[in-house]
């Protein structure tokens, strides 16, 4: 097992509660070596949590240990669970579905009901608000570290028991392609889906070639427009739409040095579907 934690939260960085993981699982052991995944979770957006996890998890070293935190159910009965990835990585979350794009798309191996009175920061019990400190980042950085092994950490659980999101599958036939807005790329806007690129070229769809595409909220039809499908964002004019392939190998959407899903109101999840086709040549 290796020495990497990486931490994820809907906490942002504007107090001392990412601070305060740090330096429990600092405590624990100083030879750990401590990233971050992202603390700029929407709060509470569960989807977004999990589909975070999906897209960073398997390009770091095997037996790296995840820590996410989107716990809206926070002190309640919800089960505080560890997972061990087919990719040989560990995740400790909630059991409230943040691990259902890894289990879809990626497969899990096994999973641990965590004890949260005897595994968790001496000397917390009083505190039920704060789990990401006192029993994720402290476990977190035992099992990084090595002072526990995974099946130490509480009772092995089914993985059919454990909660899942509901997951859109891509659909791919004669006349066109449909999947699911899955997350934005946050910071430029841009739609990624869950259509992977095999599903273009089956289609016989290359670069340069122009698609028709339809975005949906719950069946209503927001959006359509002739978009050609590009290499790179610099192959269109800035200001203009295209379609490209993401790292995930998957179908992106977006505008040129500008929003997609500001300028159109497009937003993420089941509630939003994707529909493509190639466009006629005249």
């Amino acid at each position: 097992m290796g020495n990497h934690l990486v931490l994820q939260s809907d906490f942002g960085l504007g107090d001392g509660a990412v601070s305060a993981m740090y330096g429990v699982a600092y405590t624990v052991s100083e030879d750990i070596e401590i990233n971050n995944l992202t603390h700029d979770i929407p709060p509470y957006d569960i989807w977004v949590a999990s589909y975070r996890l999906y897209q960073t998890v398997k390009y770091w070293p095997k037996d790296t240990v995840f820590v996410s935190v989107v716990d809206p159910g926070v002190g309640s009965d919800r089960r505080s669970i560890a997972c061990l990835t087919k990719s040989e990585h560990y995740i400790i979350t909630p059991d409230n579905g943040s691990l259902s794009h890894i289990n879809y798309y990626e497969g899990i191996e096994k999973v641990i009901a965590i004890d949260e009175v005897v595994s968790r920061l001496p000397h917390s019990e009083e505190s039920h608000t704060f789990h990401g400190r006192d029993v994720y980042a402290y476990n977190g950085a035992r099992l990084a570290s090595k002072q526990v092994e995974f099946e130490d950490l509480g009772q092995s659980i089914s993985l059919n028991s454990i909660e899942k999101l509901d997951i859109t599958e891509a659909i791919e036939s004669e006349s066109e392609l449909s999947g699911s807005i899955d997350v934005l790329d946050i910071r430029f806007g841009s739609l990624w889906t869950n259509i992977p690129l095999s599903y273009l070229k089956n289609a016989n769809i290359s670069h340069g070639d122009e698609l028709i595409v339809k975005i949906y909220h719950k069946e209503k039809r927001v959006y359509q427009n002739i978009i050609k499908f590009v290499r790179s964002f610099a192959d269109v004019n800035v200001g203009e739409p295209l379609v490209y392939v993401n790292s995930l190998v998957n179908i992106g959407v977006a505008v040129n040095q500008d929003s997609f899903s500001d300028l159109y109101h497009i937003g993420t999840g089941n509630d939003w579907t994707i529909k493509l086709s190639k466009a006629p040549k005249f």
